[in-house]
């Protein structure tokens, strides 16, 4: 059973029902595919949930009321007079980093470009906005409770995470006379407001019903928790490790009064080779680069695939064909009636990846019957997409005119070889001619192959098959074996040593182009 499902199913037997799968984010600057782990991971519950025929909402909290914490490399030094500010309370960065619509907040500017990203990938969050929850009061129970119990609290804290909380520690940031949360110090507490002395010596309070102030993470966490009735919520294992704000939030939620999630933690995803994906590292690619190259449905799969606590090798070369190779051949893969129990289970899971991935729930998909290798061969030889088209029709991959799917996906594919993700050793660079270099370093029997080759070419039926069958026979009335002979061609055709299926490249480029460039052999 796929973990989505498994988990769904759990929920099911536990009686539990109108169930909150949850995640989160602080639209404090650029986002990376690491983010879409925690998203896709409760999103992909929700829907195993709705499956199972269980009430359930996916929420999705923007923590809009979390301050900015630096002056990011990504925005000028106007910034600096916003540290400690709520990013919902602070305007939006123009092109030049420089504080400037006001229409927008630094919090919207960041997260709408994300939302239309998740949009394209079928995730359709209920989206709440936090400062938008502490201005409307619903935080105000909670925090009076929070104060109330605030010796409970820090034993909770200090105990857990093993660090010694200040003696001045107050479990409520309130915003000071210039609106940040830096440098106040709470001096008194009278429901409904809290007493402060603020850095520049001003004095104040701030109501607890209102958008004034917030609890400390670790709190605001469990909190939230009650006030939304979150059953689900994964987390990074960063939250999730011993001493976490997982394990804080859990006693916390409960001395609140409310019934914390069963904690769920996820592995990272990571850069191939270079580690987990980090902003502030710059070891990232961002939601929407990655979707314009990456098919939405293979985005999804690479979650789905992947068991939460397994950390993701992830990257926009080699990864990615190997990723969409597998998720084809699961797509075009029927069951067979003589499985054993090792391999339904093996099915039952697949099976659940591949319907978890589709951008429609629940709606498995029809094959394109156009191998994704096949399709950047194409997008590679020919200029023209009617070229394209066409050939696709004449190779029996393409009965109709285009689908609006396939259009889109020849446009990430085109995005993908253009860009700087494309892996060079599947870059085509077609001959027009045999390089002097090549030629001198094929000794006599390659030169003997390639002029039977492009003989038998110039008289054969141009399709893959017969195209096959003339590589096969010249090899074997040559002196060289298939390895050297493959490598030969395309040598003379692409000047490397390797590529995509010879017959293939062959029929693409054309008779009278492939004859032409071997004729030179002569």
């Amino acid at each position: 059973m796929h973990w989505a499902d498994f988990t769904a199913q759990r929920f099911k037997e536990s009686g539990l029902d109108n169930l909150v799968s949850c995640s989160g984010i602080t639209p404090s600057g650029e986002f990376h595919i690491g983010h879409l782990r925690e998203i896709l991971t409760a999103e992909m519950i929700h829907r195993s949930c709705i499956r199972l025929g269980l009430k359930s909402r996916y929420i999705f909290i923007v923590d809009s009321m979390d301050p900015l914490r630096r002056v990011y490399d990504f925005l000028s030094p106007e910034y600096q007079e916003y540290i400690g500010m709520p990013i919902a309370y602070i305007p939006a960065p123009d092109n030049q980093g420089i504080p400037g619509n006001r229409d927008i907040s630094y919090a919207e500017y960041f997260l709408e470009p994300f939302l239309r990203a998740l949009s394209s990938i079928g995730v359709f969050p209920e989206v709440i906005m936090n400062h938008e929850t502490y201005e409307s009061g619903k935080f105000a129970e909670e925090i009076d409770s929070v104060i109330k119990n605030k010796e409970g609290i820090r034993a909770i804290i200090e105990e857990i995470s093993g660090r010694e909380l200040s003696k001045d520690w107050f479990p409520y940031n309130p915003l000071g006379s210039d609106g940040s949360m830096d440098g106040v110090t709470v001096t008194g507490y009278e429901y409904p407001k809290v007493s402060w002395i603020d850095r520049f010596g001003v004095e104040g309070f701030s109501d607890i019903r209102k958008g004034e102030g917030k609890l400390p993470w670790r709190i605001d966490w469990a909190a939230r928790w009650k006030i939304h009735g979150v059953t689900c919520e994964p987390a990074g294992k960063d939250h999730g490790a011993a001493g976490g704000s997982y394990d804080t939030g859990i006693p916390i939620c409960e001395l609140l009064g409310g019934k914390p999630p069963e904690k769920m933690v996820y592995e990272w995803i990571q850069m191939k080779g270079k580690g987990p994906m980090s902003s502030s590292s710059g070891l990232t690619i961002g939601p929407i680069e990655a979707l314009e190259i990456i098919p939405p449905e293979i985005m999804r799969y690479t979650i789905a695939r992947s068991k939460i606590n397994r950390h993701i090798d992830f990257d926009t070369g080699e990864t990615l064909i190997k990723i969409v190779d597998e998720y084809e051949r699961i797509r075009d893969s029927i069951s067979s009636d003589h499985e054993t129990s090792r391999m339904k289970k093996n099915r039952d899971t697949s099976d659940g990846a591949l319907r978890l991935s589709q951008i429609v729930p629940d709606i498995m998909p029809e094959s394109s019957k156009i191998p994704f290798n096949h399709l950047s061969l194409l997008a590679q030889i020919k200029s023209d997409d009617r070229d394209i088209w066409s050939s696709l029709k004449n190779s029996g991959h393409l009965n109709d005119e285009p689908s609006e799917w396939l259009k889109d996906r020849l446009w990430r594919m085109k995005n993908w070889i253009n860009g700087p993700h494309f892996p060079e050793k599947f870059k085509i660079t077609v001959n027009e001619v045999i390089s002097d270099e090549v030629l001198e370093n094929f000794n006599s029997n390659q030169k003997e192959y390639l002029i039977t080759l492009g003989r038998k070419l110039e008289s054969c039926e141009w399709n893959n098959v017969d195209i096959v069958n003339v590589i096969k026979e010249s090899l074997n009335e040559s002196e060289i074996n298939g390895k050297e002979g493959f490598t030969t061609i395309y040598l003379a055709i692409l000047g490397k040593e390797s590529g995509p299926r010879a017959a293939s490249l062959i029929l693409e480029l054309g008779r009278e182009h492939v004859c032409d460039l071997l004729s030179t052999m002569n």
